[in-house]
């Protein structure tokens, strides 16, 4: 009897352990890992969203910020349950290959270019982007380039196309490729009195503006919009489908888009919601 009423305990304690271990691991692995470009986190604008979204589910977002490529890079490869980044071809390319199940607008700002007071090279007031280049390309005055394939280097190299320069051509002399982030290469077109392009809510939040101010706006052209897209379990078994989606469907909802809304820097709003639930 004694025997019996010592195995009994034994299991009991057994099993209240295995209870305890089992919900610590699910209470620990109730997170997802989000591939996102930098400007979502420089901005400061995860600092503020994602504290409400772990709030209200209980779901820690533990964000990896990258320029786009190489935020694609980490999810194809599995390290992400979630992309979010900034270079439309790119996210269908992606949701394409099969490697993300869908692909939902979220938001969007703009891109501008930047550029000390002087104005070398007179861009301000070129009616487009293209033209602004062009003249830079002509004065050959100094451009500070992320050149690190992220979405806004993307958009940048595009620009450069769309007016018929091959910038890279002059790579080390007056194009200055960083190949960094995007506040670290506004610190060298800071440094240096370069023209830069940026995201306009990295530009907002950036403190070492020093000499530098928006010279350029406003074309259509500079539309920056950002996509996000649950990566496919069907490639990487490990990926947290369900909480990936809930993230996203709080994120394109109603309550994620008024978040996005409201966040502002220095009075500006930094992010304008467009998401299209159910598209």
């Amino acid at each position: 009897m004694r025997l019996n009423m010592h195995l009994t305990k034994f299991l009991i304690t057994a099993v209240v352990a295995l209870l305890i271990t089992t919900g610590a691991h699910a209470a620990d692995d109730k997170f997802i890992t989000v591939a996102s470009t930098t400007s979502t986190a420089n901005s400061g604008l995860f600092d503020v969203i994602l504290p409400v979204f772990t709030k209200k589910t209980g779901i820690e977002v533990r964000v990896v910020a990258v320029g786009t490529g190489k935020a694609i890079r980490l999810a194809r490869s599995g390290d992400a349950d979630v992309l979010f980044v900034h270079h439309k071809p790119s996210e269908e390319k992606f949701v394409a290959d099969g490697m993300g199940v869908k692909r939902y607008d979220v938001m969007y700002n703009d891109f501008v270019m930047v550029g000390p007071a002087s104005d070398p090279a007179a861009i301000k007031g070129s009616e487009t982007a293209e033209a602004a280049l062009k003249k830079i390309a002509a004065t050959k005055a100094a451009f500070a380039a992320r050149g690190d394939d992220s979405g806004t280097n993307k958009k940048e190299l595009g620009l450069w196309s769309a007016a018929g320069i091959d910038p890279k051509a002059a790579s080390g002399t007056w194009y200055r490729e960083t190949g960094s982030g995007m506040g670290a290469t506004l610190n060298v077109a800071s440094g240096m009195n370069a023209y830069a392009l940026t995201d306009r809510a990295t530009w907002l939040k950036f403190k070492n503006k020093g000499d530098l101010s928006i010279l350029l706006e406003g074309d259509p052209k500079l539309f920056n919009q950002y996509g996000i897209i649950l990566v496919n379990a069907e490639k990487h078994p490990h990926i947290k489908t369900a909480l990936g989606q809930q993230f996203i469907d709080w994120m394109i909802g109603a309550e994620g888009q008024a978040e996005i809304n409201k966040y502002q820097i220095l009075g500006n709003q930094a992010f304008f919601a467009n998401a299209k639930p159910g598209s």
